[in-house]
């Protein structure tokens, strides 16, 4: 526990006895710099700066300065099509390594995408599709060299329960695959917008907290839809919480389940969950989990062919129709109610899309140290989403398991999505037909092997251990996607995320400063015990801007602590205190209700005879409070640069 100190002893007592001699000998008076006075702002300067600040704080046109306009112009088709600039440095040894690394993530990525287009309640073509065109439009216009482009678990799953809330995907066939159209056709319209008006820092308003706790609980409910495909079930609900969901299952037990399609599901899960467990120990292995699916599903499509299981009841997939994406802007609503729901389905997923590809992206880059410009990002994907919505694809982003194959098998550019795209078109040109016997069982083991990945004890854990809410954050969306809908979980992982930050923006630190033994540094005594609090002084340090939301509380906080020190100490008999000093270093910031609220503050002080201090006040909240006239009323000598001065400028006047 912090210390008071009663009389001016020790470094203290030197101090004093040091100001109250200069104060004798005016020719050895400390030298107490005055706090200066920023000149006046020029409103237009200061509205351009804070613009600047908040949407172009990266300086995007450096590189058009003092460049001829045909440099100019060419830097701007760069900008919008990167490839034109790393393409000219693209040599033989990194088409090499982006060749192995599109020939491993195409051997992932397909059977994926024809499990991911069941989740999303479309034909397993389309998950194709979306692995064809998307990332080709990426490849060109997209900043990351290691992203990998196409559908995703997450994005698949909360398309697919927010579509079929609006219409059946089986019986309403057309209208939910125009829906879903629709949705992408919106979602690249909104990640679009968000890129072009540099709006990206919107997405972190999603705390990392929340995602952890909503992908977590988003791959439980995904690893729960797949029991349908895994144990054979034909008649299973519609809903995705897990009381539904486990009822549905139970309900089946009896003469729902085919055992056929259990051994062929279970057993390739296990096999998929050792490659990957192999992939992990042994990162000289990365390609083992890479080729499983594709291998699951080779050797499980010729099991059911040869011994025609599909008639023992073994579900299949039966039919993939043969060809490249066919064009599909006619079938988006462009008008009418469908228009409205799908501009909110989009808008949601393409910010979930969003949330992911940014999160991919700027892992990879750190990894590989090199810059990736997020505003660019959100306009590449944008505009490969809304080409994709045109050419029947749904919501495609970046997928964190492939992106990691591509990043361990050696890419050095997007080529690689390029050659993946190219697998792709080729499957879609001479394969397909091949899929006709492979089992539904394995495209959910398939998906379960892959989500498995997105629940994150380890980050569950540190949460709990750094910040107990940010753990509870997590939690409260995870359960929200568990036990009710991923649109419900998401929704509380934004409320919590919103909470959070109204909560630390109302209720800002105010800590009690003391000063560290041999030093003129002052400190708060709950992190330094051995601060020592000085006789007669308060001082105080808010550590938040001072805005209408919170001044009130930073008055009445304040004056609380006043009064239960006065109580303290008048019980000890001890020296009342008589000057308040406020460090404001870390207020960065200050309305008009705040300066009113140290108005108030100094005028209840007055009453109580404790004269206002205020230490180091920055150049925007000094110059607003000049502005009010606040110095005047508490005096210009009554401002310091430091607290130390402060003390020692006030210490030899207490009364004793």
């Amino acid at each position: 526990m912090s210390h008071r100190v009663s009389d001016y002893s020790g470094e203290m007592d030197t101090d004093i006895n040091r100001v109250a001699s200069s104060r004798r000998h005016s020719d050895n008076l400390p030298y107490v710099h005055k706090v200066g006075v920023p000149p006046k702002p020029n409103l237009l300067k200061e509205i351009t700066e804070t613009i600047k600040e908040t949407f172009f704080h990266d300086d995007p046109l450096r590189h058009f300065k003092d460049q001829s306009k045909t440099k100019k112009l060419l830097l701007g088709i760069q900008a919008v099509f990167p490839i034109l600039d790393w393409g000219r440095s693209y040599n033989f040894t990194k088409f090499k390594g982006d060749l192995i690394a599109g020939l491993t993530i195409a051997s992932l990525c397909i059977p994926q995408d024809i499990g991911y287009a069941k989740l999303a309640n479309l034909d397993p073509k389309y998950g194709l599709y979306s692995s064809f065109v998307p990332p080709l439009v990426y490849a060109f216009m997209g900043s990351s060299r290691d992203i990998a482009i196409g559908p995703v678990a997450v994005v698949s799953l909360l398309l697919g329960s927010m579509l079929q809330a609006e219409f059946d995907p089986v019986k309403q066939k057309l209208e939910y695959q125009r829906l879903a159209f629709t949705a992408t056709f919106f979602a690249g319209i909104t990640q679009f917008i968000l890129g072009f008006f540099r709006l990206g820092f919107l997405i972190d308003f999603l705390s990392h907290a929340a995602i952890v706790g909503f992908m977590a609980g988003a791959a439980i409910t995904i690893s729960l839809q797949q029991l349908k495909g895994l144990l054979g079930i034909k008649k299973f609900t519609k809903e995705t919480d897990i009381v539904s969901v486990m009822k549905s299952v139970f309900a089946a037990a009896h003469h729902g389940w085919n055992w056929q399609t259990i051994v062929i599901g279970v057993s390739f899960l296990a096999f998929l969950l050792v490659a990957k467990f192999i992939g992990k120990k042994n990162k000289k292995y990365f390609w083992v989990p890479a080729i499983a699916p594709m291998i699951s599903i080779i050797l499980s499509t010729f099991f059911v062919f040869i011994f025609h299981a599909e008639k023992d009841g073994v579900q299949i997939v039966r039919h993939i129709d043969r060809g490249i994406n066919p064009p599909s802007l006619k079938q988006i609503y462009f008008s009418g109610e469908n228009l409205t729901k799908g501009f909110k389905i989009g808008a949601i997923s393409g910010l979930i899309a969003l949330t992911e590809a940014a999160a991919i992206g700027r892992t990879f880059a750190a990894l590989k140290d090199y810059q990736l410009d997020g505003n660019k990002e959100m306009v590449a994907l944008g505009t490969m989403n809304i080409v994709g919505s045109m050419t029947s694809c749904y919501v495609a982003t970046g997928s964190f398991s492939r992106s990691a194959v591509n990043y361990m098998a050696g890419c050095h550019t997007a080529v690689s999505n390029i050659i993946m795209s190219c697998v792709v078109l080729l499957t879609l040109e001479l394969i397909t037909p091949l899929f006709k016997y492979t089992p539904n069982a394995i495209l959910a083991s398939i998906i379960i092997s892959a989500v498995i990945g997105l629940i994150d004890i380890d980050a569950m854990k540190l949460l709990y251990k750094i910040d107990k809410f940010d753990f509870v954050a997590c939690m409260g969306a995870f359960f929200g996607v568990v036990f009710d809908s991923v649109e419900i979980g998401l929704l509380i992982a934004v409320a919590i995320s919103f909470a959070k930050i109204l909560l630390q923006v109302t209720r800002p630190r105010i800590a009690v400063l003391g000063k560290i033994p041999r030093t003129t540094v002052y400190r708060n005594i709950q992190q330094y015990p051995e601060a020592t609090r000085v006789p007669g002084i308060l001082i105080v340090r808010v550590d938040s801007a001072i805005y209408f939301s919170n001044s009130n509380y930073m008055r009445d906080r304040i004056l609380r602590w006043l009064i239960d020190e006065d109580e303290m100490l008048k019980e000890t008999n001890q020296q009342r205190i008589q000057y308040l000093i406020v460090e404001m270093s870390p207020v960065t910031d200050m309305d008009t209700s705040g300066i009113h609220s140290l108005e108030d503050l100094f005028k209840s002080l007055q009453k109580r005879e404790v004269q206002l201090v205020l230490a180091n006040p920055g150049p925007l909240v000094n110059d607003k409070l000049h502005a009010s006239g606040f110095p005047d009323m508490i005096g210009e000598d009554n401002i310091f640069l430091t607290v130390a001065d402060a003390v020692m400028t006030f210490a030899p006047k207490l009364e004793p």
